[in-house]
């Protein structure tokens, strides 16, 4: 064994063993989110309990409210310097209306946390290394995306590399997350009574129905791994009233942000259409953020494999899960701004997110092994990177020509 092979396994030791001296007050952090959750870009008391966290932490820089008044930044180490290396830690911190953590953002923000604090003391203790480790809070991945707010920024900058974990039902280095854009249909109308003079109105609801109707239909024309979801928010207000206002909110998905762009063209026609069917107006309100999908980086995702499975992962091979797409996150856009990853990791329970027993599950101190487990080998990956130049040079390498292959799709060199 190389005297480079030697110090990195002594280090991995290391950064496992300093893990588990924290275990206490990662785990307090973890249930104090837990305890109170906060909906997106509401998150303060979660806010300002991790900056605690850190301020309390020797060696740390804390920067509170950054760029977004629920978001933070921690930093230590190296500043400056061509050769070093600077590694990211993302915790999400939000949670969901009316079931708290039913996602289970309280054991990210752990787990960003473990990883860092483990990173930083073994880091501290070879000062071989020229590297900054920063951990960022990155508020309302549930709606809204803060983390797409924070790129906005040039948060991401000067990063070479970010992790973050999420919790599910399985230990997976990825799944494929897809691209997603929220968007919000308004009809305008004109009231009328709806029995004595229906012909001077202009029906709202008629507008909001046949564009529920023309999505419904352009189904049988989308591709089997598109997806559009939505519901009527506002129909009208009485049965004898001629609707002079409808809103309905739909999620448009597909598996790449290339294809996002074509299933919006499809989905606007039916939405105009139907303005154009009723003689009603329309608006057309996007959210500010839309979501890309996960550009992976399958050097990274071998690597945390690897790592996993030496402190007793079972990553799953079901390939319904591995190749199911299904929900979206703000770290795709990160993704495409530096190499990363995204991995899913087990919390003791089947239970399935987004909902009440998840919730349950995510604040039961079971969870705490696999956090913890999982932590780890987000900062042995990151060990990996930084003892290995040539190991981060092909990390690069990967993310540029993975980036480069989904920017010529958007620019049109891939049709459908």
């Amino acid at each position: 064994m190389s005297d480079r092979a030697e110090l990195l396994l002594e280090l991995k030791q290391r950064v496992g063993c300093c893990i588990n001296e924290a275990e206490a007050k990662l785990h307090a952090l973890s249930k104090d989110i837990w305890s109170c959750p906060e909906l997106a870009y509401e998150e303060t008391k979660a806010h300002d309990r991790l900056v605690a966290f850190f301020s309390q932490e020797e060696g740390w820089t804390v920067d509170s409210h950054f760029k977004l008044e629920t978001a933070f930044r921690a930093t230590w180490g190296a500043t400056t310097g061509s050769d070093v290396v600077s590694v990211g830690f993302l915790c999400e911190y939000d949670a969901l209306p009316g079931i708290g953590h039913a996602c289970g953002h309280n054991l990210i923000a752990e787990v960003g946390a473990a990883a860092a604090v483990g990173l930083k003391a073994v880091l501290e203790s070879t000062r071989e290394l020229p590297a900054q480790v920063t951990v960022l809070g990155t508020p309302a991945e549930e709606d809204g995306g803060g983390k797409i707010d924070l790129l906005k920024e040039g948060v991401f900058d000067d990063m070479d590399v970010v992790f973050m974990a999420h919790p599910l039902q399985d230990d997976a280095p990825y799944l494929p997350l897809v691209a997603e854009h929220d968007v919000t249909i308004k009809y305008h109308g004109k009231a009328s009574h709806a029995s004595a003079y229906p012909w001077e109105g202009v029906n709202a609801l008629d507008a909001a129905v046949l564009c529920y109707n023309n999505l419904s239909v352009l189904r049988q024309q989308m591709k089997p791994d598109w997806r559009v979801h939505g519901i009527i928010k506002h129909g009208g207000v009485k049965p004898n009233i001629i609707p002079a206002y409808t809103e309905l909110e739909y999620y448009l998905r597909t598996p790449s942000r290339a294809e996002l762009q074509v299933l919006k063209s499809k989905a606007e026609m039916c939405f105009r259409s139907a303005a154009v069917a009723t003689g009603c107006e329309v608006e057309v309100l996007y959210a500010r953020n839309a979501f890309d999908n996960i550009l992976r980086n399958k050097t990274l995702e071998d690597l945390y494999e690897v790592n996993g499975k030496a402190l007793g992962m079972e990553f799953t091979t079901d390939e319904e899960v591995l190749n199911n797409a299904s929900g979206s996150t703000d770290f795709g856009n990160v993704s495409f701004a530096v190499p990363g990853i995204h991995p899913y990791f087990y919390i003791g329970s089947k239970a399935l997110n987004h909902t009440e027993e998840y919730t349950s599950a995510s604040g039961d101190d079971q969870a705490q092994f696999f956090t913890l487990r999982t932590a780890k080998a987000l900062a042995m990956t990151a060990l990996d990177v930084l003892l290995d130049p040539e190991l981060l040079q092909k990390v690069k390498q990967e993310f540029t020509e993975a980036k480069l292959r989904e920017d010529r799709k958007l620019t049109g060199e891939h049709t459908e």
